[in-house]
């Protein structure tokens, strides 16, 4: 995933961001900071952690005022330590404060998940499995945050419902309603959507997940499945589907979920849990 292909979106959410915090103006750089004073600033990083997003702030202080200088000094994905440096502002030190906050929270929030998600993919290192995001994401961050998880060195799931058919609990609750039972549902799906359309369907057994991925479902996920149950889905499936877990992945049980057979776990808790990463902009007048 290239930011790049995302800069629309990436300009319209740094208007509103801008938007919000200076919607009165700085009332204290303007009224306390001499005009015209000429000042640099660095980017500094106050934890380990992996970065991303170190673009960002760049385009913002362009906004803000397209004379300044913004230079970047360690790219994203590079891993960092308390002391680096990562970029440095050089111009007008008004316009320097004015974009400070919003280009830390976004360097900060980003680099979060993608130290986040490095996490967890190193916990899982030498097995064959893929770490994947969900849709649990800030509404209008989605984008973003997805790009910030391959930073981390996992993989993106479906960016929008458009994506893929993902048939969910709430889906068959209705379905079987209907009288279908999962082969049923996974058919009708099939016989209706075209094919270069992934097929996905939760299942919270063994059998079910069988049943499913022996009527041409493309994934199945395990949901909430013990592990036990999950080498038993592996086992009866035997690579006809992909294998997706998901529901009460952590750290501590990350590794054993990958070694049941599973092609894919996916973490909710890569988006909606990361701790931003601790980076701050010092002023060396």
């Amino acid at each position: 995933m290239r930011l790049d292909d995302y800069i629309p979106a990436l300009e319209d959410l740094i208007d509103r961001a801008l938007d919000e915090d200076l919607a009165g103006g700085d009332v204290t750089s303007d009224r306390l900071i001499p005009a015209r004073t000429q000042g640099k600033a660095r980017f500094i990083v106050k934890a380990h952690g992996i970065l991303a997003g170190i673009d960002i702030p760049g385009l913002i202080f362009f906004k803000i005022d397209p004379f300044l200088k913004f230079s970047i000094l360690l790219k994203d994905g590079n891993r960092v330590k308390p002391g680096a440096v990562v970029a440095a502002i050089e111009g007008d030190v008004q316009s320097i404060l004015k974009g400070e906050r919003t280009a830390l929270n976004f360097l900060q929030h980003l680099s979060g998940i993608a130290t986040q998600t490095s996490v967890y993919v190193d916990a899982v290192r030498g097995l064959p499995v893929r770490i994947l995001d969900t849709r649990k994401t800030l509404p209008g961050l989605r984008v973003l945050e997805k790009y910030a998880v391959s930073v981390g060195g996992g993989s993106n799931h479906r960016m929008s419902l458009g994506d893929m058919v993902l048939i969910k609990d709430n889906h068959i609750a209705i379905l079987r309603r209907q009288g279908l039972s999962i082969a049923d549902i996974v058919r009708q799906a099939r016989n209706i959507t075209p094919q270069n359309i992934k097929i996905e369907i939760e299942t919270s057994n063994p059998i079910d997940a069988s049943e499913a991925a022996q009527s041409g479902a493309d994934i199945v996920m395990l949901d909430n499945m013990s592990q036990d149950e999950m080498r038993k889905a592996a086992a009866l499936i035997d690579h006809k589907a992909i294998l997706e877990a998901s529901g009460g992945v952590n750290l501590y049980n990350i590794r054993a979920i990958a070694e049941t057979g599973v092609d894919w776990i996916s973490v909710g808790a890569l988006t909606h849990s990361a701790s931003a990463l601790d980076i701050s902009m010092k002023l060396v007048i």
